[in-house]
């Protein structure tokens, strides 16, 4: 018997393509366009995702606004936003991107340039096949505090230190919550249901807080 696996994402990678030949290639594009784009030094990546691949990014986006819910945060969410540094000739569309610590400071504004605004604070990839750009250097680069990685079983957990990212067992947005653990979460939603799975998770969160101020 012949096991078939369903596919998540496609990956295509350029090469040698310039910077205004990229933002030239952009404009073409258009805004409809449904793929996720990259680039960093003179590499394009262009992703387009499949069902698993939205499926995991959605459901984890539901996830931490119940964690900014029951930690008493506000949140932006701003999807895939496309976050670009011409100083840097870089850029990238994370699947999913939060304003939470600095919520406040863009809370009205409908465009963000990171030439003045800050970088989200938390960015999410999903990405269950390899990526053809170092995503974690790409997002150091551009001063990101907090990087989920989610490669459908495991999801790690980076923050910025002195311009690297370091894995860490705990989100310092999320502490003393163990978001590591969300992807037993996304498993429970494929058989109990996505709205029944979130009760579920809400009521994880609630007691991880609890048990967090007994031991104070």
């Amino acid at each position: 018997m012949v096991t078939t696996t369903t596919p998540a994402e496609t990956r295509v990678l350029l090469q040698n393509i310039s910077w205004q030949t990229f933002k030239t290639m952009l404009t073409e594009m258009g805004s409809e366009r449904k793929n996720r784009i990259a680039y960093d030094n003179g590499i394009i990546e262009i992703m387009t995702p499949l069902m698993p691949h939205e499926n995991s990014n959605r459901l984890i986006e539901a996830f931490v606004g119940v964690l900014c819910e029951e930690s008493g945060l506000e949140i932006k969410r701003a999807g895939s936003l496309t976050l670009t540094r011409d100083d840097l000739e870089k850029e990238g569309e994370p699947d999913s991107s939060y304003y939470i610590q600095n919520e406040f400071l863009v809370r009205s504004k409908e465009n963000i340039d990171l030439a003045f605004d800050p970088p989200p604070d938390l960015v999410l990839e999903v990405e269950y096949s390899r990526p053809k750009i170092d995503k974690l250097r790409l997002y150091a680069a551009m001063g990101i505090p907090e990087f989920w990685r989610y490669n459908g079983s495991v999801l790690r957990i980076y923050t910025l230190d002195d311009g690297q990212y370091l894995e860490v067992e705990l989100s310092p947005t999320f502490t003393p919550i163990a978001v590591r653990e969300i992807p037993q979460f996304i498993q429970e939603a494929k058989k109990n249901g996505e709205i029944s799975t979130t009760r579920v998770f809400r009521s994880w969160v609630k007691q991880q807080v609890s048990d967090s101020g007994k031991g104070l």
